[in-house]
């Protein structure tokens, strides 16, 4: 274990991304729970990161894929690991890759668009013409103006998307996403591991409002 990175992931060393993934199935299965139905593994590919021009460089593995290729690596992942989400599989900018990978996937996992929606009502709107995503990933702050968030959540509502409130990098121990994610009556939340103290401030008060509501 190499540390622990800005947002409380846990950074180990692996040699594939495929050896991550048989860890994480397996520690599922050794603490006693049942891959896909009571414990799950949602993926946040971030495809941005390392992709450019339609074509996603991956160093670890020294070989490059285009945009279909992307996508059967991804769906093979699929067909083999209990993963319920993927986030970003493709580039921001890759809405013919991102359909195509809806639809092929779509039915059976949440395809969340991060990178490729920006928390915008007008991105979210042509991801519903184009049939890029599923999912709406929420950033606040993102937008600059909580209204600005909240009609993108609308827009992505309405089309019958759901929709994950998230943290972002650089967060302080503020709480106010956890009561918009109540609030809004968004699905999901996702503010990080359970690590450093911005990260467990979240999930502490998403317990605390829990149990305040019964």
């Amino acid at each position: 274990l190499r540390g622990v990175a800005d947002e409380g992931g846990f950074w180990p060393d692996f040699d594939t991304n495929e050896a991550a993934l048989d860890i994480l199935a397996r520690a599922i299965e050794r603490a006693g729970f049942r891959p896909g139905e009571e414990v799950a593994i949602a993926l946040d590919i971030a495809a941005s990161e390392f992709g450019r021009g339609g074509r996603y460089r991956l160093a670890l593995e020294g070989r490059e894929l285009d945009s279909e290729g992307m996508g059967r690596l991804v769906g093979g992942w699929l067909a083999r690991y209990p993963i319920v989400s993927v986030e970003d599989p493709l580039g921001e900018d890759d809405w013919e890759g991102f359909a195509a990978f809806t639809a092929a996937h779509g039915e059976r996992v949440q395809v969340v668009g991060d990178d490729l929606l920006v928390t915008s009502a007008r991105r979210v709107e042509e991801a519903v013409r184009r049939g890029a995503a599923n999912t709406l990933l929420i950033k606040p702050n993102q937008r600059g103006t909580l209204a600005e968030a909240k009609a993108a959540w609308d827009a992505a509502r309405e089309a019958g998307f759901g929709g994950i409130v998230s943290a972002r990098s650089g967060e302080t121990e503020d709480v106010t996403i956890v009561h918009l994610a109540v609030g809004w009556r968004a699905p999901g939340l996702k503010v990080g591991s359970f690590a450093r103290s911005e990260r467990m401030a979240k999930w502490n008060e998403a317990i605390r409002i829990e149990e305040s509501l019964g």
